[in-house]
């Protein structure tokens, strides 16, 4: 058992998370990956290093003109000879992991020649103080699988585009398990490496979600985890593990004429006020804005981030009409007290591709 132990210590602090995919970045680079996940280490090891690798897969020379670190926590060094067309340059990133036993974000932002926005390179993992079993370090059990969570976020995504990120997953038990996946939501995609995943030892799950232009806002995308042909679910009766992603318009095609004339809506007011209400009322709140672009304006999609809720149409808007639409918030499953429902809109606006609104109030017993 100690021999077991020892060796899932040395794979937690050995195990990186390599590229899960190739990342296109403009017409001409491709990186190995985005992200780095240290997963768990221990505080008083010292700092952690990684490597991002960019190709040039042009036909003429690129540069890494600067890259800039979120935080003095985090060291960074980058190839600053010109990349010839075929060759690769790396950017070398170390974590000082002196900051405290919790989980670290950090981000990179990164700019190349020829491409028009910085990208965003992150490293993360998490700090801890002592040496844990995997079954406390990944909570969240599927049979022998364990994980930190069952819900997992995606990003934003553009249409025409992919997402992909990736977690670390354990094999807590004491033989090798291989992990397959059934019901598959559509656009999604996931497997884990390696697999079968030794005894008492750590893999990666990616995943990956695919715009569709049907798909618009916030949505879920499922898979169910077997293992030795048997389907799991996790200790909270959930039945599949869950990846959202945010999907919006991509107007990188357009020049920045054609995005001045796009669709603008103005609206009246941002936030619905409804003052005191008694909990289980509905509340009925009122947005009204003009479209004050040159082309027609459209909502492709309405979320929010209550429980029980829903919205009347909204028309397609063209330059110079006002519409008035209504949402509904059920606060029967709300909590008393101060009250905020965030309402998001994705629309065709290039000027405002995402429009948040706010329903706020008090709710009293």
């Amino acid at each position: 058992m100690v021999r077991r132990f020892i060796y899932a210590l040395v794979m937690i602090l050995s195990f990186n998370l390599t590229g899960y995919a190739q990342e296109k970045i403009g017409n001409a680079l491709e990186m190995d990956k985005i992200v780095h996940n240290f997963g768990d280490i221990l505080l008083d090891s010292g700092p952690v290093s990684c490597e991002f690798t960019v190709k040039n897969t042009g036909d003429k020379p690129a540069v890494i003109y600067n890259v800039i670190s979120s935080c003095g926590c985090t060291d960074v060094k980058w190839t600053r000879e010109p990349l010839m067309p075929g060759k690769t340059g790396k950017i070398s990133v170390t974590y000082s992991n002196d900051e405290g036993a919790y989980p670290f974000d950090k981000n990179l932002t990164v700019y190349f020649s020829d491409v028009k926005k910085p990208v965003i390179l992150k490293v993360r993992g998490v700090s801890i103080t002592r040496k844990m079993p995997l079954s406390d370090l990944y909570p969240v059990h599927y049979g022998p699988l364990g994980l930190k969570d069952s819900e997992f976020k995606c990003g934003n995504l553009e249409q025409g585009g992919q997402k992909s990120d990736a977690v670390m997953v354990a094999n807590i038990s004491d033989t090798p398990i291989t992990v397959r996946f059934e019901d598959v939501s559509e656009h999604l995609s996931i497997k884990v490496s390696p697999n079968p995943i030794p005894a008492q030892s750590t893999a990666e799950m990616s995943f990956t979600v695919t715009a569709d232009r049907k798909i618009w806002g916030k949505n879920y995308y499922h898979a169910v985890p077997v293992i030795g042909g048997k389907r799991y679910r996790n200790a909270e009766g959930k039945h599949d593990l869950s990846v959202w992603a945010f999907t919006k318009e991509n107007f990188s095609s357009l020049t920045d004429e054609q995005k001045a004339k796009g669709a603008r809506p103005m609206f009246e007011a941002s936030t619905y006020s409804f003052g005191k209400i008694k909990k289980g009322e509905t509340v009925h709140a009122e947005f009204t804005f003009k479209n004050e672009g040159q082309s027609d304006f459209c909502v492709y999609k309405v979320n929010a981030d209550a429980c029980c809720w829903s919205h009347s149409d909204i028309p397609v808007a063209a330059p110079g009409k006002s519409v008035t639409f209504r949402v509904h918030v059920d606060t029967a499953q709300m909590p008393v007290g101060e009250a905020l429902t965030i309402v998001t809109l994705t629309t065709n606006s290039p000027l405002r591709p995402i429009v948040n609104l706010f329903v706020a109030g008090w709710i009293e017993k």
